[in-house]
């Protein structure tokens, strides 16, 4: 039987349109944005697939064009999930850069959740901002692991040169999900710190993006 089938409430879509989005399963959810099934299953059926072969729903949206073994997943329905991932990022960072100033770590956390949580390996990561707080932009720098040998202070210093940021926001995720500061996080966090104090750019912050809430170090006092 197919979706069509279904009595009309319990039709994902028009679950969403009477009831509102909140109202709907991750997999209902995934159905009505991958719009149909494939041969032999529908498309709830594929939305359940797709997040039981990726282990998670955040797993499966961190890399939607990571191969997962789910027959029906094909490049178009790959590219409407990262398409909506995009959208969502997009949409944060838009509420972000719209803010008159950031005044504490919440008011980034959920911007650089959305851009490091899911991925599989260690980015690096700044907020650049001016001399209100503002934001100018983000970026992603490094990728590994977040110690002295791969992120490099002298293209930190470059790089907020080059956005004119008076203030600078760190960011990095664990991909393990456990998001306390590890010494090697501390200790290039200090030398950083040290490094763009030499050309009046204040670290405001260093996040650590895991599976719950981002940690701050500032919050800390580890700044």
């Amino acid at each position: 039987m197919s979706i069509r089938d279904w009595p009309e409430g319990e039709r994902p879509r028009e679950k969403l349109l009477a009831r509102g989005s909140g109202a709907l399963s991750d997999a209902e959810l995934l159905a009505v944005l991958l719009g149909s099934g494939s041969r032999g299953k529908d498309a709830l059926a594929l939305g359940r697939e797709l997040i039981a072969g990726a282990g998670s729903l955040g797993a499966l949206l961190g890399r939607p064009d990571h191969p997962i073994r789910v027959g029906g997943l094909g490049p178009a329905k790959r590219a409407r999930i990262a398409a909506a991932l995009e959208l969502a990022r997009r949409s944060l960072a838009e509420q972000l850069q719209e803010q008159p100033s950031l005044g504490n770590p919440r008011d980034s956390g959920d911007f650089l959740r959305a851009r490091l949580r899911h991925l599989p390996y260690e980015v690096f990561g700044c907020l650049y901002l001016d001399n209100r707080h503002r934001v100018l932009a983000f970026e992603e720098l490094f990728r590994g692991t977040v110690d002295g040998a791969s992120v490099h202070p002298r293209e930190v210093v470059r790089a907020c040169l080059q956005h004119n940021a008076c203030a600078v926001i760190f960011a990095h995720n664990h991909p393990s999900g456990v998001a306390e500061p590890s010494a090697a996080d501390r200790a290039i966090t200090h030398e950083l710190r040290d490094a763009l104090r030499l050309v009046g750019v204040r670290v405001l912050d260093h996040l650590v993006i895991g599976s719950g809430e981002p940690v701050s170090m500032a919050a800390r006092g580890l700044i």
